[in-house]
C-alpha cells in the first residue's frame, strides 16, 4: 500500500474530510496509524504531514476536551505519536556521503513549541494514557514524546504542575512494578519479553531525569516526593542484583545521574557511595574495551560446550591397517596355478620384478583377480 501512494492519499483524505461522520474520520486515522507504524514511511510521504495536518489534530483534541473517556482521543493521539516516531527515525538516520540529505522538521515537536499553551489537553491525555497503558510498544511511544518534551527549552513548562505531580507517580510506580529479573542478561526464558521490559525500564529512567531536571519539579519548593524518589532509586540498584544476579549496569549509570540533579544531591550520602561501588563493579576494563575495539567481545563463539572426556568417549579408536602379504601366483607347465613361496630351501633368489609383455607372463603387479 505504501509503494502505491495509499499513505498519501489517507492524509488528503483526512484533511478534506474532517467535517465528515467521525465513524469515518477514526477508521481513517487508526489506518494511517497501522501504515506508519509496521514499516517506515519514505521522505516523500512524511512531507505530506505539514503544519496544518497537525494543528488540525491538536484542534480537535481540544474540541472533545469535555470528554476524557471519548473514544476519538485515542485514535488521534496514537495518529500523533507514530507520527513523531517517524521523525525521530529520520532525525537518526546516517547523512548520504554527498550530504543532500535534507533534515525532516519533526511537526509535532514544533509545534508544541510554539503554540503548547494552546494545546495542553493533549499533554493531559498523554498522562492520562501512559497511567492506563500496560503495552510495551504504546508506552514506549508516549516515553519517547515526553522525553522530548523534556529536553527541548521550549517546552520545558508545557505540563501543569499537578499533571507533572500524577507523571512522577506513575513513572516510579511502574518501574517498581517491572520485573526486577529482567535486569539480568542470563535470562533463560522469555528473551523478547525480558528484553522489552528492560529496555522500558531504561527509559522510564532515561524520561525521569530531564522530567526532575529541567521542569517546574526543579525550582525551589516543588521539590515533589523527594525521598520517595530516592529510595526509588535505591530499590533499583538493589533489586537488580538480588540473588546474586548481574548488576543491570545501564539501571546503576541512569539512578546515578538522576541523583546528582540538585535538589536530590546530599553531601556525604552513603547510598550514592553505594551507587558509585555499584558503577565501578560493572564499568568495562581496559582489557574489554580494547576487545570490543578489536572485535573480540564474542566469546561465547570460541568456546565449546563439550569437554575433553565427552569428545573422546565419542571417538571409536580404530588400528591402522596393514596389508597382508601378497603372493605371486605363477603357472606351470600344464597350466596350473602354482604359488611361489617368498623362502627357497636352497640359495635365494631375486624376482625378476619387471618382465617382457612378450614373454606372455603375468605382470607381479597385475590384480589377483585378472587372469591371462
Amino acid at each position: 500500500m505504501l509503494h502505491e501512494g495509499a499513505f498519501t492519499r489517507l492524509a488528503e483524505l483526512i484533511r478534506d474530510r474532517k467535517d465528515d461522520h467521525n465513524g469515518l474520520h477514526r477508521l481513517m486515522l487508526e489506518l494511517m496509524f497501522e501504515m506508519a507504524r509496521i514499516q517506515k514511511l519514505k521522505g516523500d510521504d512524511l512531507a505530506m504531514i505539514d503544519d496544518t495536518f497537525v494543528l488540525d489534530l491538536f484542534k480537535m483534541i481540544e474540541q472533545l476536551s469535555d470528554d476524557a473517556e471519548d473514544p476519538f482521543h485515542y485514535p488521534i493521539i496514537r495518529v500523533l505519536l507514530v507520527l513523531n516516531e517517524q521523525y525521530m527515525c529520520f532525525a537518526n538516520e546516517p547523512s548520504s556521503p554527498e550530504g543532500f540529505l535534507t533534515p525532516m522538521t519533526n511537526r509535532v515537536l514544533k509545534l508544541l513549541s510554539l503554540h503548547g499553551p494552546l494545546y495542553r489537553t493533549f499533554g493531559e491525555n498523554l498522562i492520562l494514557l501512559l497511567n492506563r497503558e500496560t503495552s510495551l510498544g504504546p508506552q514506549l511511544l508516549i516515553l519517547k514524546l515526553l522525553y522530548l518534551l523534556f529536553t527541548t527549552t521550549a517546552t520545558f513548562e508545557y505540563f501543569y504542575t499537578n499533571d507533572l505531580h500524577v507523571l512522577v507517580d506513575v513513572i516510579v510506580r511502574n518501574l517498581l512494578d517491572l520485573d526486577s529479573s529482567c535486569s539480568s542478561p542470563d535470562k533463560d526464558s522469555g528473551g523478547d519479553d525480558a528484553d522489552g521490559q528492560t529496555a522500558l525500564r531504561h527509559t522510564y529512567l532515561r524520561v525521569l531525569c530531564p522530567l526532575l531536571k529541567n521542569t517546574q519539579l526543579a525550582r525551589e519548593g516543588n521539590h515533589y516526593k523527594r525521598e520517595e524518589v530516592r529510595r526509588t532509586l535505591y530499590l533499583l540498584i538493589h533489586r537488580s542484583s538480588a540473588h546474586f544476579a548481574p548488576v543491570d549496569a545501564t539501571v546503576v549509570r541512569l539512578a546515578l545521574r538522576i541523583k546528582q540533579i540538585d535538589w536530590l544531591h546530599e553531601e556525604g550520602d552513603e547510598q550514592e557511595d553505594d551507587l558509585d561501588r555499584k558503577l565501578a563493579e560493572v564499568a568495562p576494563t581496559e582489557t574489554l574495551l580494547a576487545q570490543k575495539l578489536l572485535g573480540m567481545s564474542v566469546t561465547v563463539g570460541g568456546e565449546s560446550s563439550l569437554s575433553v572426556h565427552e569428545v573422546s568417549s565419542k571417538m571409536t579408536k580404530v588400528k591402522p591397517s596393514v596389508p597382508a602379504p601378497r603372493r605371486k601366483r605363477t603357472k606351470n607347465a600344464n597350466g596350473e596355478h602354482m604359488e611361489a613361496s617368498s623362502v627357497n630351501h636352497g640359495s635365494l633368489e631375486v624376482p625378476v620384478l619387471i618382465q617382457s609383455h612378450v614373454s606372455g607372463e603375468r605382470s607381479p603387479f597385475a590384480d589377483d583377480s585378472e587372469e591371462v
